[in-house]
C-alpha cells in the first residue's frame, strides 16, 4: 500500500466514524493518521512482482533498498514474499518464510521502525512476527487462512484489512460493481464485526480499499 492508498484509508475511516483522530495502534505503539499520511515503503522479495520483480531477491539488494526507502522517509517497510500482481500463481509458505524472514530479521537487527510482513498465510504471519515484524498486511482480510485471525488476535501488531475480488489469479477477470464505494464499505464493516467479536481492537486495524485488486480504472476513478 503507497501514499495514495493511506490517503484512501483516511478517507475510508472518516466515513466508518469510530474514532474523531485516526490512531493506529500497533504492537503498543501509536501512529497518528489523522492530519497526515504515512509512507509504506514495498519491498517485494520475490522473482515476478509487476513493479520490481527479482531486483530486490537476495537479501543484500533487499536491504539496500529498504535503507534507501527509509532514508527518503518510509515509516514502514512492507516485506512481501509472495506476488500478488494480476494472474499471480501462489507460493508455498516455506518457500515465502524462505524469502521473508532473513530480511525481516536483518532489518529488525538495525531498524527500530514499523516493519509489515505481506502475506495470506498464517504460519509466515507467526514466524514474521516472531523474526520481529510489526504489521500483518494481508490482501485477503485474514479470510484466505483461517488460522490468520488467530495468529492476528494472540499478536498485538497492527494489521491491514485490504478489499479484494477473487484472488490475485483471477481478480482482474472482468470486475464489476452496482456500487464500488458502498460494496468497499459494506466488507469493511463486516470484516470489523467479525475480527472484534474475535477480541481484536478496532485500533489496531488498517482498512486499504485495494486499488487494482478487483477493480479496473473506470472503477477507481473519481467521477
Amino acid at each position: 500500500m503507497n501514499a495514495n492508498g493511506f490517503f484512501r484509508l483516511r478517507i475510508a475511516f472518516s466515513r466508518l466514524r469510530y474514532y474523531h483522530k485516526m490512531i493506529w495502534n500497533i504492537q503498543g505503539r501509536k501512529l497518528d493518521l489523522t492530519r497526515r499520511a504515512q509512507i509504506m515503503g514495498i519491498l517485494n522479495v520475490t522473482p515476478d512482482s509487476f513493479s520490481d520483480g527479482g531486483h530486490f531477491a537476495a537479501r543484500d539488494a533487499a536491504l539496500a533498498h529498504a535503507r534507501d526507502m527509509i532514508a527518503e522517509r518510509a515509516a514502514i517497510i512492507d516485506i512481501g514474499g509472495e506476488s500478488t500482481r494480476p494472474g499471480a500463481l501462489p507460493v508455498d509458505a516455506d518457500e515465502e518464510i524462505r524469502r521473508t524472514i532473513p530480511v525481516i530479521r536483518s532489518l529488525r537487527s538495525e531498524w527500530e521502525g514499523l516493519i509489515s510482513i505481506d502475506t495470506s498465510k498464517a504460519s509466515v504471519a507467526r514466524a514474521a512476527l516472531e523474526a520481529g515484524a510489526d504489521i500483518v498486511n494481508d490482501v485477503s482480510g485474514l479470510t484466505a487462512d483461517p488460522e490468520m485471525t488467530d495468529v492476528c488476535a494472540k499478536s498485538h501488531c497492527g494489521i491491514v484489512i485490504m478489499h479484494m475480488r477473487g484472488t490475485p489469479a483471477d481478480m482482474q477477470q472482468n470486475p464489476s460493481y452496482n456500487d464500488v464505494v458502498a460494496e468497499v464499505r459494506e466488507y469493511f464493516q463486516s470484516r470489523l464485526d467479525v475480527l472484534k467479536s474475535h477480541g481484536i481492537s478496532p485500533a489496531r486495524l488498517c482498512f486499504d480499499p485495494g486499488i487494482g485488486f478487483g477493480k479496473t480504472s473506470t472503477t477507481t476513478s473519481p467521477s
